[in-house]
């Protein structure tokens, strides 16, 4: 658990760096699912005042605190009903970043004009439907995590295809196979978020991108034969691709 402590504290950090973070606005978690338990940022902590013992851990089951001294996130509901539904991800990021909150605030899907969008995203970044004053009233942070869900299955979306979702009149949640990977989902949304708000400045009628092209750029990086970056050392021994 102290790993897992010490990653997701990690990754709070880079987000922190990455400019994403205004105040304590924001958090990062990790999961451990053999343990059953996930961990994330406490709630209303400065980044710069976090310590690996900081993280707190709870339950994927029933969301008990189970472990550290302070109270997680109040945006903890949400990553954990996430982990619950999506279970090839590891680490789930909520930030107010700028460009993506604006985009969820306008209540527009981010579209995919271009190849640096392609590489991250099949398609639109897809933004969820306002939630309900029942939804808002009730368990409402649990409840943003089923609107980011029905978004996804609403739009025969995968959480690899689509590994964001903005929520309407909020922002985006992302994430990733590990705490890390989430961050840099999310680093890559802000960035597309603001190149496709510049592009349209620039070009109201500006056409999204082919789906030859989209296809092109998102399976070389994430398909079952991409060939992006470097081959992993089994493939490696193997002859490598």
């Amino acid at each position: 658990m102290k790993e897992l402590q010490q990653a997701v504290l990690e990754a709070n950090l880079a987000l922190a760096r990455s400019g994403l973070v205004t105040l304590s606005f924001g958090n990062v978690s990790g999961v451990d699912r053999a343990a059953g338990v996930l961990v994330i940022k406490p709630s209303g902590v400065a980044y710069a005042e976090l310590r690996a013992e900081d993280m707190a851990v709870v339950s994927l089951d029933d969301g008990r605190l189970v472990g550290g001294k302070l109270r997680p996130s109040t945006d903890t509901p949400t990553h954990r009903l996430l982990y619950r539904e999506l279970p090839d991800i590891g680490g789930v990021v909520h930030t107010h970043s700028a460009y993506a909150s604006a985009w969820a605030q306008a209540g527009r899907p981010i579209p995919c004009l271009g190849t640096t969008h392609a590489d991250y995203f099949r398609g639109p970044v897809p933004v969820s439907r306002p939630l309900t004053r029942g939804e808002v009233g009730g368990d409402y942070e649990w409840e943003t995590g089923r609107v980011i869900l029905e978004t996804l299955r609403d739009g025969g979306r995968t959480a690899l295809d689509s590994p964001a979702v903005l929520v309407s009149s909020h922002g985006p949640f992302a994430w990733g196979a590990s705490p890390a990977a989430a961050v840099e989902t999310a680093i890559a949304l802000e960035a597309v978020a603001a190149l496709a708000y510049r592009t349209l400045v620039l070009n109201a009628a500006a056409a999204e991108v082919s789906p030859d092209l989209l296809g092109r750029h998102f399976d070389r990086k994430h398909g079952p034969r991409a060939y992006y970056g470097q081959p992993a050392a089994d493939d490696q021994e193997g002859g490598g691709r």
